[in-house]
Order: C-alpha cells, then structure tokens, then sequence
C-alpha cells in the first residue's frame, strides 16, 4: 500500500515541526502502538500493567521523535506509514521486554514488578539528583521543565503529571526523555 495522502502531510507537518502535527500523529497511530505492545508482550507471555503499557507507547513514541524525527526521516514510502512504524514499535518494544526480561526476578514477572524491585535504588538517585536537576532546568522550556520538577523534584508518577498538566500520560515519558537530552548536553556539552 502506498503513502497516503493524510500521512505524506502529517509525515510533512511533523518533520518541519508544525503546531499540532505531534498531537495528530500521536492521535492517529496511539492505537497502532498500543496494538504492537500488547502483541508483543502476549507472544513473550509477558503481563503488563497500565503503567508498563503507558511506559512501552512512550518509549515508543520517544524513538520515533528521538535526534529530531530520525526515524520519520529514514521513511521512504515503499510502504504504508502504518506499515513502517508497526516494524519500528514492534523493534523497540522487544528490545524493552527483552531487557526487562533479564533481570533477576520471580518467574514470568510484569515490569511492574522489576521496577518495583529496583524501586530503593531509584528512590535514592532521585535525591541525588536533586541540585544537578534545579541547576539544569534552566536549559528547558516552561512545559519542559514544570514536568521535569513533578517527577524528578515532587517524585510525581506519569499520571499523576498527567491528571495536573492535562497532557496525555503517553506524552510524558518522552517529554522526560527530550528534557533529559537537553539537560545532559547541558552538563556535558561533549554528549550531543
């Protein structure tokens, strides 16, 4: 199936950055993610939690966004964007399970369950954290930054921050991801 017309302009809208174009195409392919990551955990025989389905659709959509729509560049139209962005879900999604897969917990374990086991050590570099993170926010817009301060300084969950700032609780963890870029090339100009 060839390049739609609605996707050759979204794919056009997104890459130049256009108001909304994120929103839309979150809007229009939310669905598709969601299918691939309960696919994919299905055929691991893997159980997910609300949180470890939110969690994969961001990382997801954080991929698809990363170093400027890399990925959204490298598509070339020999298939549908559909077509293209259910190989790339379906990529970082079992890179994910198979990461999460290895760690050390009880058998056939949800990812809650494997973040709940490291949950101390989180706790404790949030903390550390701290002062590195109000030093960098600096380097972040408003909305980047008001989401950095409710997770990592007000130790907020993803929906949490969603049920305060009204964004989509699938929008945060890449929002977190891109403000984390901008403040480690802060910290480390040598990073980027």
């Amino acid at each position: 199936m060839a390049l739609s017309e609605i996707d050759r302009n979204l794919l056009t809208r997104c890459l130049a950055n256009k108001e909304g174009a994120w929103r839309d195409f979150v809007d229009r392919y939310m669905g598709l993610v969601v299918h691939v990551v309960n696919n994919s955990a299905s055929t691991r025989s893997m159980r997910l939690s609300a949180t470890d389905r939110e969690d994969l659709v961001a990382e997801v959509f954080f991929a698809i966004i990363d170093n400027d729509y890399a990925v959204l560049r490298h598509f070339r139209g020999q298939s549908s964007l559909a077509t293209y962005l259910t190989v790339v879900a379906r990529r970082v999604v079992v890179r994910a399970l198979l990461a999460a897969s290895r760690a050390p917990t009880p058998s056939n374990p949800t990812l809650s369950e494997i973040a709940q086991a490291s949950r101390g050590l989180v706790a404790e570099q949030r903390i550390a954290d701290r002062d590195e993170v109000a030093r960098l926010l600096t380097s972040l817009d408003a909305a980047e930054a008001k989401v950095v301060r409710m997770y990592h300084l007000e130790g907020m969950s993803y929906d949490e921050i969603s049920r305060q700032t009204g964004m989509a609780a699938g929008s945060v963890g890449p929002l977190l991801s891109r403000a984390r870029s901008k403040m480690r090339l802060k910290a480390d100009p040598t990073v980027g």
